[in-house]
Formats: C-alpha cells, structure tokens, sequence
C-alpha cells in the first residue's frame, strides 16, 4: 500500500506563508562552494520571522529537533517516499509522528543554526529514497544529485 502513493501525480505548494518564486533564487540550487555543506542542496526561502511554515505536502513528520547547521528543524515523509527537510526554524509547531496535510503550518520561518544573523528564512530541500539514476553527475557531490531533487521544479 505504501507504494501506490509513487504512481500518483503530487503537487506541492510553496512552504512559506504568502511566499512566491520572487522570495528565492531560483539558482541557488547545488550552487557551490556553500560553506561545510559543499554545494546548497535546496533552496532558501526568504520571509519575516514568524511567517508560517506550510506542509509543501502530507505525510507524517520523521524528525523533529535541533541541528548544528539545520537550526531547529523538521522532516517529513511523503507518499512518493520523498523527505521534505525544514530548517533554521524560528519554531516548530509539530512533532515525529504527527501527521499533517498540505498546507498545514508546521513552523515559523527564522534564523536557527548556521543561518543566525542572516536573513530569516527557510531552507528547503527535497530528499529522494529512490535514486534518479540519470541525474549522476560529476560536478561536486554530484552522486547525490541521484537523491537530492531541486524544489523549484516542483512549487507552484
């Protein structure tokens, strides 16, 4: 039963508050160097702290905590076996095991971890367990590009 959810047609909705694609650099996907990371596996999404942070999808929450460079962050796991990772939270309003629907809050946008004393935001990332073979590349890290998706291709 868990697979069925793989073959389904998923839209995900921006996980900010109010937020549209002008709110993140469309480029900012895998751009490198990026700090003890090695290239930016996600996007990160620019609002006023305390913006809500919005479920891009259902499913259940996988982790919640605190991360060296993530902040306070969250994980959920969808349908299509896909990890929505949430980080540098101001706060989380979830925690593991709950789960929320598309559009539900989740959080509020802030400045946590390695983000402190930057522009508050939410750093968004879309983690593949099924490997994309295609998408191996040589370019840095680019192994894990099999898992890493870039959201912008999937935000409406």
């Amino acid at each position: 039963m868990l697979d069925i959810g793989l073959f389904l047609e998923q839209d995900l909705i921006i996980p900010v508050e109010g937020a549209t694609a002008k709110d993140w650099n469309r480029d900012a996907f895998w751009r490198e160097p990026w700090g003890k990371s090695g290239v930016h596996k996600g996007i990160d999404i620019f609002a006023r702290r305390g913006t809500p942070a919005l479920a891009a999808a259902s499913g259940v929450v996988v982790y919640q905590g605190e991360l060296k460079l993530g902040g306070n962050a969250l994980m959920i796991f969808d349908s299509k076996w896909r990890l929505h990772y949430y980080a540098h939270l101001d706060s989380a309003t979830v925690g593991m095991g709950t789960w929320v629907y598309k559009g539900n809050v989740v959080g509020t946008v802030g400045d946590s971890g390695n983000a402190q004393g930057r522009p508050t935001h939410l750093h968004y990332s879309i983690m593949s367990l099924i490997p994309y073979l295609d998408r191996y590349s040589t370019r840095t890290e680019g192994w894990k590009l099999m898992f890493y998706l870039n959201p912008t291709d999937y935000l409406r």
